[in-house]
């Protein structure tokens, strides 16, 4: 899996070794029966089932019902035994420190001496993955394939509200004084192949998260502000460490940006 990603001198890059290690920790979930009780949303279901064209760090679940019962750690040994059976040896650490939204966080930990060709890379390459415990509900899911490591089925959003998820953390994540430049990367992804946004579920996660109950027209307007006065130069230096291509940040402005909210298609 590995070489697949190896440049022409036959080295892969950090991101090539964490993007395999996502794939392998997906196996061990589905291994568990994880995806009975989650879903999987956010930048990195896009990437690996989407073809989203940039590089995602952390993997992100949802439960699909509020439940007290499932907690991330339930399926840790699960995940450890899938690395070992694919000859990697990991340790799952819990964190307790909160993110954005109300999530269980944990790192996989891997011992990069396991691999079997050479690599540039970190001393210890680590994969993050959380779990929303107490969602937002009304989104739908889908089953998408994966064939490597193993065949297997990955229970994920749907594109729609994969893409109110990520309206609702590039509009108030910018409130907690966070500029992610990847949410700006992906809403763009979102209007350049016409996904359809699913508005009801955009509003049922502000409500919940934010307390808020924004008609489409005020959410709109709020966007386009948005767009149209944060530093875009800060949004392009977020987003080039994940990219292979930079020049297609060139055409990046809060003009470019404010004129694709007209291009937004509602379900």
């Amino acid at each position: 899996m590995l070489a697949e990603y190896a440049g022409p001198k036959g080295v892969a890059t950090p991101n090539a070794e964490q993007e395999v290690m996502q794939r392998i920790a997906l196996a061990g979930l589905y291994q568990g029966g994880f995806f009975k009780h989650a879903a999987f949303y956010g930048g990195t279901c896009l990437r690996l089932f989407h073809d989203l064209p940039r590089y995602s760090e952390d993997m992100d679940f949802t439960l699909t019902e509020k439940r007290d019962d499932i907690h991330i750690e339930n399926y840790f040994q699960a995940i450890v035994d899938e690395f070992h059976h694919d000859g990697m040896e990991v340790d799952i650490v819990k964190k307790d420190k909160k993110m954005f939204g109300r999530v269980e966080s944990a790192f996989l930990k891997e011992n990069t001496e396991a691999y079997d060709i050479k690599f540039q890379t970190k001393k210890t390459v680590k994969v993050k993955i959380e779990l929303d415990t107490d969602p937002p509900l009304g989104f739908g899911t889908e089953q998408k394939l994966m064939m490597r490591p193993m065949s297997f089925m990955t229970r994920c959003v749907t594109l729609p509200d994969l893409y109110a998820g990520k309206l609702h953390a590039l509009l108030y994540r910018a409130w907690a004084h966070r500029i992610k430049g990847r949410d700006w990367f992906d809403f763009e992804w979102y209007v350049r192949y016409n996904i359809p946004l699913d508005f009801n579920h955009l509003q049922a996660r502000i409500l919940e998260f934010n307390g808020e109950e924004l008609s489409k027209e005020t959410f709109l307007e709020r966007l386009r502000d948005k767009l149209a006065t944060t530093d875009i130069d800060l949004v392009k230096t977020d987003v080039k460490n994940y990219i292979t291509d930079a020049s297609i940040l060139d055409i990046w402005s809060n003009d470019y940006f404010v004129s694709l909210v007209d291009r937004i298609r509602f379900l």
